[in-house]
């Protein structure tokens, strides 16, 4: 279940709130409590960013970043897991990693708990893709069934165990199947 709360706020006096555990998002002007994580959702992340870093952070070609803040186009949300290309990066004055991310990732995953609304979490998706996001993943542990959105196409649906994933094209060397992410509830 989406909880929020109902006073109208706006971006900026969102920004200034202290952060929450979990996460808070500002949708429509609205605050919404993401879900707390349980154990097929945890699992599933933990695994899927080493993985994703593994083959793009040694050559520099991108980097998974696990419940980061994204702030774009009105909203500030925090998708499960967000991999930005690495010339794309914000860094500070001194090169680090930045602290605010005011841009749209290049990878938006997305994995479904069971109280979440599939619909918000679409929505989201949705937005990142409006704002240049290349490629979208909705991850339904319960179904085993992985949502793939790209901007302009038609959403494609993977539950074969032995379906190679679709991935950016920064990130073509990941080889990762349907059987491979949900084995992971195994181990």
């Amino acid at each position: 279940m989406v909880k929020s709360i109902l006073k109208t706020i706006t971006l900026s006096e969102f920004l200034r709130l202290p952060e929450t555990k979990p996460a808070n998002e500002y949708i429509d002007g609205k605050i919404i409590a993401k879900p707390m994580p349980q154990g097929k959702h945890s699992t599933i992340q933990d695994e899927l960013v080493p993985t994703i870093n593994t083959v793009v952070k040694p050559k520099r070609v991108a980097r998974a970043f696990p419940e980061l803040r994204c702030t774009f186009g009105g909203r500030s949300t925090v998708p499960d897991i967000s991999v930005f290309a690495w010339n794309r990066i914000p860094r500070d004055e001194n090169g680090e990693v930045a602290n605010a991310f005011l841009i749209a990732p290049d990878w938006t995953i997305e994995i479904l708990s069971p109280d979440q609304s599939q619909t918000k979490v679409i929505k989201n998706i949705l937005h990142c893709l409006k704002h240049g996001t290349q490629i979208g993943w909705l991850i339904d542990p319960l179904e085993q069934t992985v949502f793939i959105f790209c901007p302009k196409q038609e959403t494609e649906v993977f539950d074969e165990s032995d379906t190679l994933l679709p991935v950016p094209d920064f990130a073509s060397e990941l080889q990762l199947t349907v059987g491979d992410l949900f084995a992971w509830l195994l181990e």
